[in-house]
């Protein structure tokens, strides 16, 4: 009978000017191994000069194994190593000279041929399939909070009110004063435009209707919404990354709790309360701005401006801008938590899905907006 082997995962440990490899070299742990080895590109890499490589820890080995201590070491480095043999055994040492020999002929392959027509067609082809992967995982993932949403609701012990009001602090609250700045500007700047081309026709009254119309349909909602998917999406995105690179996700799963229902829920409900109000106060600030331009510029002072108001623009228009609210706090809100459960491990990872869920938050918000316009003015609202 033959007793039961176990294993010992490889490892490299730094000492000083030395290194140390221990454990086992095989291909049952090649993902671990590779894994283990990218995490120290930043710290090592074949041309650093390091006194000494000790292998006397070095345990199974096998040549997937070899191959990783290859490009690791470089061919060179280890072929000197394994031929001086210290405390390696011959077998070790044979297949380390072996491959190190191989990998030093080994020539790199040279890419295909292809025409213009066809790496367009791949590439074409490579995007598409990029993208339809994302709406996969994002459908996905959107089933996925609402059912855990639908669940929890009728079971209010579970609801998460402290994180809840953080996040409404933190999307909401902290983001007013800049939202109602940038709008209150591009306010400004619509209704001297809109003057300057009306002025032509001796239409300058119509600028209030302008700035009145525009703000309550489309800019008000639409400038909070872009405003929070570059803040908010890419601060839900680096906090989730950043516990999934220190592996609190995995202790949060190992406690028997659902990260859905502890990160997620909170910060989407959030976000579908913090938006409408920012975009409530987007209308107001746009208005406002358009007011101060018409009173300086054009004499149209606020009594007139507000009359103007009350007489042509109808109490649906705000209706149609503040319904969207909800819809962009969803989306962006998703978008931000799914990329941040995307990272992978390490820092430029969180830098990567940080940008990425910026930019598909700011897409996603346009398109639905281009789609909700339309819709719209075909029904007449």
């Amino acid at each position: 009978m033959f007793a039961a082997s176990t294993t010992t995962p490889g490892s490299v440990v730094f000492a000083g000017d030395s290194l140390a490899i221990s454990g086992d070299w095989t291909l049952t742990d090649h993902q671990h191994l590779k894994r283990t080895l990218a995490s120290l590109d930043s710290q090592f890499s074949p041309g650093t000069a390091i006194a000494e490589v000790d292998l006397a820890g070095l345990g199974r080995l096998d040549t997937a194994g070899a191959s990783l201590l290859v490009s690791f070491l470089g061919p060179e480095r280890l072929h000197r190593l394994a031929s001086e043999g210290r405390d390696l055994a011959r077998e070790k040492s044979a297949l380390l000279l072996a491959v190190c020999e191989a990998m030093m002929d080994r020539t790199e392959p040279a890419p295909p041929r292809v025409s213009f027509l066809t790496g367009l067609l791949a590439e074409t082809g490579q995007r598409t399939e990029n993208i339809v992967g994302l709406l996969k995982d994002l459908n996905g993932f959107i089933g996925q909070t609402l059912g855990t949403l639908f669940w929890i609701l009728p079971r209010p012990w579970r609801w998460r009110i402290t994180p809840f009001i953080a996040a409404i602090q933190e999307t909401g609250l902290n983001a007013l004063p800049i939202v109602a700045l940038l709008t209150f500007l591009v306010g400004a700047v619509v209704a001297f435009l809109g003057a300057t081309v009306l002025q032509s026709f001796g239409a300058t009254i119509y600028t209030v209707n302008l700035v009145t119309f525009s703000f309550l349909r489309e800019f008000g909602v639409l400038l909070a919404a872009i405003l929070l998917a570059g803040r908010t999406a890419s601060a839900f995105t680096a906090h989730i990354g950043a516990m999934k690179v220190n592996e609190e996700l995995d202790a949060i799963r190992t406690l028997g709790l659902s990260p859905i229902e502890l990160l997620v829920i909170p910060r989407v409900l959030a976000m579908m309360v913090s938006l409408p109000i920012l975009a409530f106060v987007g209308m107001i600030s746009g208005i406002a701005g358009g007011a101060t331009v018409c009173a300086l510029a054009l004499d149209i002072y606020l009594t007139q401006f507000l009359a103007i108001i009350e007489r042509s623009i109808e109490v649906r228009h705000f209706l149609v801008g503040l319904g969207k609210a909800p819809l962009f706090a969803f989306i962006i809100a998703v978008i931000g938590c799914l990329e941040g459960f995307k990272v992978s491990g390490s820092a430029q990872s969180v830098g990567e899905h940080t940008t990425s869920s910026v930019v598909q938050s700011i897409f996603m918000v346009i398109l639905l907006d281009s789609i909700a316009a339309m819709f719209f003015m075909e029904m007449g609202w």
